[in-house]
């Protein structure tokens, strides 16, 4: 049912695209039209479809990628900060459990700096700085006893904030280290300072625990976007940090952007509470959106084989349609000649009765008179001039023996007059047909070439419709072909049934348009003297007599007929 209206649609669209019928341009606008229809409604929805699941599914790739990325940078900051935590409360409770006296004695802070160092690592040097900011005590590798902190902004800071750890610094060691120091205040007021030094080897072992790929990197940055760490790609550490890493949040936060060396990153900072330092952790977007990238290609060739098998199917259809609705419309237009051709015969064929009626009454008294006056002059011995009055009087009744012919051929196109069918050899046929042409043939050089195949067999029809028909074709091929000119007669068997003649001139040809009203009564190219009667009295004889015409030509080449008979005549004809 749906197939159904969707013809009924197409139909009416090419009905409505010209009221030309038979214009190419009508049916190359139908085919662009029913084109760009089909692959609107088949093409934009797929693409509106692979658009949003290339959203949505880029959305979620990268969220499945970028929770990860998160939660590492999270869990690597907290190991950060506990790491420093505990070293800050080894530091606090070794304040808090010893007294100044006791850490003033060098033999007893070497043994607890001792303690430290092996049970928890990472301790470089501890020392015992007093209220005026002077080291009274130390244990390490150094000579420090004496060094005056006061000056310094770690001993500043701690006096305000009472726990201090610095960023990462090379000092006298030359090798990159933090420092971390607790304020004690005594029940007596007497305020006191334990420093301790700290490697940063605890940093790169952390941030080597987070099994980071050869392309990616981490490593801390301070307040000031100095290295504290190494980093593989951007920077040794104290080296200026090049990336944009965002300050003033402590939320950790994940950004892409490009970096110095034109990679496309993926950037996650993690700021820690205490000290200020940012852990940043880098990864290549190449890393993390391979899978998009394959899934983006597959998506991308699926689609494009989609629109190219849609295309495909698009095209072949629609060149299937238009060729149905151009062989509906030519069926329909050939219905709508046959029926005007059929009224228009019907009408010349009325006209013809009446003319031929009147016409045939004033002959009957011609030929009536004619013949007495004839009688009369030959029964009259004494009848001067008697032999050539006879002559003239036997001209009159010759010609109106021809113009009775000609009567009865209109009666004939007007009404069905009885065909009398006998066996004929249509070879012997046409060149008795021929021989009336003959003498304008020799004196007009015109070649006429006879192709008549040999052991023909006879056919059952009308030898005189037969060569009226004929004689009608080639009048009209000697009139188009110009002195000197050729035609061409041939005959054969189509098959078992049917015998065909063809008359082929090399004359001025004929257009399409002209070809299309070549049967239809009065229509001629014979301006002036031409009737338009010959053709369709032709067409009629030949279906009269169950057989078939058919013409082709080309503009200054040439016009070809060919009719095709039974070898029987068909039983309805009979009757």
């Amino acid at each position: 049912m749906h197939l159904k209206k969707w013809w009924q649609y197409l139909t009416s669209l090419s009905l409505h695209f010209s009221d030309d019928s038979s214009s190419p341009k009508r049916y190359n606008v139908l085919r662009r039209n029913i084109i760009i229809i089909m692959m609107t409604v088949t093409i934009v929805p797929l693409f509106f479809m692979l658009v949003m699941n290339y959203h949505q599914y880029r959305i979620g790739l990268k969220n499945e990628i970028v929770n990860p990325l998160y939660t590492l940078a999270n869990k690597t900051k907290h190991s950060f900060e506990l790491f420093l935590e505990e070293r800050v409360s080894t530091v606090r409770f070794v304040a808090s459990a010893y007294s100044y006296e006791d850490l003033a004695d060098e033999k007893n802070l070497k043994r607890i700096f001792h303690i430290l160092k092996q049970e928890t690592g990472g301790f470089i040097d501890l020392g015992l700085i007093d209220s005026t900011g002077k080291l009274v005590a130390y244990a390490g590798p150094y000579d420090l006893i004496g060094k005056d902190y006061s000056k310094q902004r770690s001993f500043q800071e701690v006096k305000v904030r009472d726990v201090y750890i610095s960023d990462v610094f090379m000092g006298y060691r030359k090798f990159p280290h933090i420092a971390i120091a607790v304020k004690h205040l005594t029940d007596t007021g007497l305020a006191w300072i334990l420093r301790a030094t700290i490697d940063t080897e605890k940093f790169d072992n952390l941030i080597a625990s987070m099994g980071l790929a050869t392309e990616s990197d981490a490593f801390l940055i301070n307040r000031e976007g100095i290295f504290q760490t190494n980093s593989k790609f951007y920077g040794k550490v104290l080296d200026k940090c090049p990336l944009p890493v965002p300050c003033g949040t402590h939320r950790t936060s994940i950004s892409e952007l490009v970096d110095p060396n034109g990679r496309e990153i993926l950037m996650a900072c993690a700021h820690l509470d205490h000290p200020p330092y940012t852990l940043v952790v880098v990864k290549p977007s190449s890393v993390f959106l391979q899978p998009w990238y394959t899934l983006k290609s597959e998506i991308l060739l699926i689609f494009g084989f989609s629109v190219g098998l849609i295309l495909i199917v698009v095209f072949s259809v629609t060149f299937i349609l238009v060729k149905k609705i151009k062989e509906a419309d030519e069926k329909r237009e050939k219905a709508l000649r046959e029926l005007e051709h059929t009224q228009k015969l019907s009408s010349i064929g009325r006209l013809a009765a009446g003319v031929a009626h009147e016409v045939n009454n004033p002959l009957a008294i011609i030929n009536e008179k004619a013949g007495l006056m004839k009688d009369l002059v030959e029964y009259t011995e004494s009848f001067p001039q008697k032999e050539k009055f006879i002559g003239l009087t036997d001209s009159i009744l010759q010609s109106v023996e021809r113009c009775s012919t000609i009567t009865h051929r209109l009666l004939g196109f007007a009404r069905r007059i009885e065909v009398q069918f006998e066996k004929l050899d249509m070879n012997e046929l046409m060149k008795e047909v021929l021989g009336f042409l003959e003498r304008e043939a020799l004196y007009r050089k015109i070649k006429v070439d006879l192709q008549l195949a040999d052991d023909l067999p006879e056919i059952s029809s009308d030898k005189g419709q037969l060569q009226q028909v004929f004689l009608n074709i080639l009048t009209n091929a000697f009139a188009v072909v110009e002195d000197g000119g050729y035609i061409s007669i041939r005959t054969w068997e189509k098959d078992k049934d049917t015998l065909c003649v063809s008359v082929h001139d090399n004359g001025s040809g004929m257009s399409r348009k002209v070809l299309k009203h070549i049967f239809e009564p009065f229509f001629t190219t014979k301006k002036g003297y031409g009737t338009g009667l010959g053709l369709s009295i032709t067409y009629g004889i030949v279906k009269k007599l169950g057989g078939d015409i058919k013409v082709e030509s080309e503009e200054g080449k040439g016009t070809t007929f060919t009719i095709s008979l039974p070898k029987k005549p068909d039983t309805a004809i009979e009757e």
